[in-house]
């Protein structure tokens, strides 16, 4: 097996961080929140000559899930998490997509497999550890990879902030639990990926994000 290497297309006018997570050597891997824009996915795949295993969900949000189900109809793939608890918000991602008035083709999606925490998904050799981060989103989870020291954290937390907690099923403290907790228990040395802008190393947060501070 070859190295774990990640890919970033940003999606959709919410300029998501759609990540391709794969193997440097067999080309294969999974891709985690494809948020729309599938066209341009399946096109960066190709051009790429990677073949997706799995869709792995981070949480249920319009711009991290509005492309799950069309995706995993063009490659025949299964969507995997987030936690059941988002099941109303990916039930709910047209409405979503109206109430934001955005102009995406948007569908609705339901996972073939929910994630708990403790839970580990793979592709090949890569294996990752799934938390369970509510507070940003009831359902969200993050995806942990050990032997590279390296997490991809959806929305739950930002280079230099955090996931916003005024949405339906978002929560202040709980968000901030779900960090103290989780997220910086992984180690400073940790490197993540995150739903949207650059990516960050956990230490650097634990010193200088504003918001956290005390935890």
């Amino acid at each position: 097996m070859g190295q774990l290497q990640a890919g970033i297309i940003p999606v959709t006018p919410f300029q998501q961080n759609c990540t391709i997570l794969f193997d440097t050597e067999t080309r294969e891997g999974v891709i985690v929140d494809p948020g729309g824009d599938v066209e341009v996915i399946l096109q960066t795949l190709k051009e790429n000559g990677i073949t997706l295993k799995e869709i792995w969900l981070t949480h249920g949000h319009l711009d991290h899930a509005g492309g799950a189900e069309e995706l995993k109809e063009a490659l025949g793939l299964e969507i995997v998490g987030p936690h059941k608890d988002d099941l109303p918000l990916l039930q709910g991602l047209e409405q979503q997509a109206k109430m934001f008035n955005v102009p995406m083709k948007v569908r609705n999606a339901m996972p073939d497999r929910w994630l708990e925490e403790g839970d580990t998904v793979s592709f090949g050799e890569h294996a990752f550890e799934v938390l369970h981060c509510p507070g940003h989103a009831p359902g969200h989870v993050i995806y942990f990879n050990r032997a590279q020291n390296f997490a991809h954290v959806g929305d739950v937390l930002f280079n230099g902030s955090i996931g916003r907690t005024d949405l339906p099923g978002g929560d202040h403290q709980t968000l901030l639990d779900s960090i103290r907790d989780k997220v910086l228990p992984l180690g400073d040395d940790v490197g993540f990926i995150c739903g949207h802008g650059p990516g960050g190393r956990i230490g650097e947060e634990r010193r200088n994000n504003p918001f956290l501070r005390g935890l």
